[in-house]
């Protein structure tokens, strides 16, 4: 079956964080959207069929997920990553925001230092710092347009710090590295030395580029908490589920405790049937995303070197973000913004929501039709040409 990527529908009037929530957001209106990470493109149609016969049901009653949930979860990890893990190892959750903040409250301390690698995904410093405990950050040194770790002073920092707990993005969010086994051989290695937890975000696993491959960290770690959900593979991210994989049983059953005590129990009735018919139909429609936005991806690059030069596109290893380097136009990041915002007429993520270490930067969202991408560069151009 051949999915269409290339239509442009219209989200406007939905009450679509993305399209309607300009003003609120402190924009103008008349903004193309092109921020927060969610594709402009519907779930697969065999979700859509899935969804449709339960609401044709018409009871949304509390629902929990059976057995065909679990293995469809197992199953898309075991094929796709060889990271094979049990029904009990589970955990559910609205979301894997949601779950980062109580796996902060479950294996920390208030007071006690939990540490991410900057730039990275801004509800990362939020969830640590709105839970009263220590943020340590470890920058990613930016060199030759390249993202890498600074083993010697993340290792330096856990240390001087007493660190309780690392968050680890993978693939890493905005710089769109996928880390590499060795890598994360590396961090697990210091990890286990200083007794850090590791809880690895994966949430864009599904979205690597050629030439590079996703490690999933519990190969690496079976003490580690990998959260997961289909809602950045899928598009399904207002049906609000999430997957955390725990196999020591003592971790499990600290964050167990911890997600009851936030009175949350049964997730979206329709959350769990479309988690469950994406991971079992939706193979075919995300290799076909993935070969959709290669092209977006080639059509940016290809655009930036013809027109657009001093703009650096960071090579991207994974994910549907583009992390856009404009430090060559000398602007502050106030600068920067307005320029894109009142003349270019883009809402783009500006690099320093990210840390202190975006400045200079724009993080685009690629995964739209190839006219709206169209669209987007040819108002940079005219703009910053």
């Amino acid at each position: 079956m051949q999915y269409d990527f290339d239509t442009v529908i219209n989200r406007k009037n939905t009450n679509s964080l993305k399209f309607d929530f300009a003003a609120e957001r402190g924009k103008p209106e008349g903004l193309l959207p092109m921020w927060v990470a969610d594709m402009d493109f519907p779930a697969p149609p065999e979700v859509l069929d899935d969804l449709r016969q339960a609401v044709a049901h018409g009871i949304f009653g509390y629902t929990e997920a059976k057995d065909p949930y679990d293995q469809a979860v197992i199953q898309w990890f075991a094929t796709r990553y060889g990271f094979t893990f049990a029904r009990q190892d589970i955990i559910k959750t609205p979301g894997v925001v949601f779950a980062l903040a109580q796996c902060v409250r479950a294996f920390s301390e208030i007071g006690d230092s939990v540490i991410i690698q900057v730039p990275v995904y801004y509800p990362f410093y939020a969830v640590v710092q709105d839970n009263a405990r220590k943020l340590v950050t470890n920058p990613l040194v930016y060199r030759a347009g390249r993202y890498a770790i600074d083993f010697n002073d993340f290792e330096r920092k856990i240390k001087d710090h007493q660190v309780k707990l690392f968050i680890l993005c993978s693939p890493h969010n905005p710089v769109a590295r996928v880390w590499t086994p060795d890598e994360l051989a590396r961090l697990n290695e210091i990890c286990t030395k200083h007794g850090v937890i590791v809880v690895s975000d994966e949430i864009h696993c599904d979205f690597t580029h050629p030439g590079h491959t996703h490690t999933c960290f519990g190969l690496l770690n079976e003490r580690a908490i990998i959260a997961t959900a289909p809602s950045k593979t899928f598009n399904l991210a207002g049906l609000q589920v999430a997957n955390l994989i725990i196999k020591d049983t003592q971790l499990h059953r600290q964050l167990k405790e911890e997600v009851a005590k936030s009175g949350y129990s049964q997730l979206n009735t329709l959350g769990l049937l479309a988690c469950q018919s994406a991971y079992t139909h939706g193979g075919p429609w995300l290799e076909q995303l993935n070969a959709y936005l290669a092209k977006n991806i080639r059509f940016v690059k290809d655009f930036l070197t013809e027109h657009l030069p001093k703009v650096s596109l960071i090579e991207p290893e994974g994910t549907y973000l583009l992390w856009l380097d404009f430090s060559a136009y000398g602007l502050t990041q106030a600068e920067l913004d307005r320029r894109i915002i009142h003349g270019a007429k883009l809402w783009l993520d500006h690099g320093t929501m990210f840390g202190a270490e975006g400045e200079g930067f724009e993080r685009i969202n690629v995964a739209c039709p190839i006219v709206t991408l169209q669209e987007a560069c040819a108002r940079l151009y005219r703009e910053f040409r």
